[in-house]
């Protein structure tokens, strides 16, 4: 089969490899460089690093209406795409002739939208899953196709289940992939309460220390390893990186970074506090 992958962040690299071993991948579409680093030197995503160390085309378009209407010579059966970061026009749907599938790591309706990952790890979840989905116009709303449940370990941070569910999504679409090839793509409609995520500012990494015990380590948990949670000790602001809650219910900060320091453990911090 014919198809064009989607995708910008490291969540979408192995659906990428995915979709270059199961189906002839036309070209694959990706955000622009973006500025990074200290430096703001414009760096390409993940995804366009990986497709052209495996020889494909990638285009990076700005308007995808246009970017629909130079497809349609192309005759694509399937659009794949996972973390791409942008709704896509109803002419760009239109043009598979399968149906577009998206990866989504969350069990739709259940967080939508921009940060799955780590909304359900702030909300204390104990577990979430991968759907794929056939996508429509709306943020996250398609029929699903497939969904496969994990449960999230207690102690398991965004970085840790952010490459379980890449790893997930990228089998579940190679098993969606097989069932479009042999005409057997089924879709339902998605069942339950849904919810809406939204991408992550400034203010949601700050964790307030006279909260409960459990929800500091949660928020931890959901940005860590980066861009890692915010606290103020002392007038001091540090990241935290790692915490859990002591057997008597108390916060332990296993692993954090001040001002101007690299990594240390909790307990080195507040000597060092007491030293000067």
């Amino acid at each position: 089969m014919r198809s064009v992958f989607l995708g910008t962040a490291a969540f979408a690299v192995p659906s990428l490899r995915v979709a270059a071993a199961r189906t002839q991948l036309l070209r694959v579409v990706t955000r622009p460089d973006r500025p990074a680093g200290r430096g703001q030197r414009l760096t390409p995503s993940p995804v366009k690093r990986v497709a052209v160390e495996l020889g494909f085309r990638v285009d990076e378009p700005s308007a995808l209406r246009a970017y629909a209407a130079e497809l349609r010579s192309e005759s694509v059966d399937l659009i794949l795409l996972a973390a791409y970061g942008r709704i896509l026009p109803r002419e760009l749907l239109a043009l598979p002739r399968l149906g577009a599938l998206n990866v989504h790591p969350s069990l739709l309706p259940k967080y939508r939208g921009a940060t799955p990952i780590q909304s359900a790890l702030a909300n204390g979840e104990r577990e979430t899953g991968v759907s794929i989905m056939l996508m429509d116009t709306g943020l996250d709303t398609g029929d699903v196709v497939l969904q496969d449940r994990v449960a999230i370990e207690p102690e398991e941070n965004y970085g840790e289940l952010h490459d379980r569910l890449a790893s997930l999504g990228a089998e579940l679409l190679a098993e969606a992939i097989d069932l479009a090839d042999r005409g057997e793509l089924r879709a339902t409609p998605q069942s339950g309460e849904p919810s809406l995520t939204r991408p992550i500012a400034k203010s949601d990494l700050a964790v307030d220390l006279n909260w409960p015990p459990r929800r500091i380590v949660d928020h931890v948990r959901a940005y860590a390893p980066r861009p890692a949670a915010r606290a103020s000790i002392d007038g001091e602001s540090v990241k935290i990186l790692r915490a859990h809650v002591s057997p008597n219910g108390e916060l332990v900060i296993d692993e954090l970074i001040a001002p101007n320091r690299g990594k240390m453990s909790g307990e080195s911090y507040l000597r060092s506090r007491r030293l000067r």
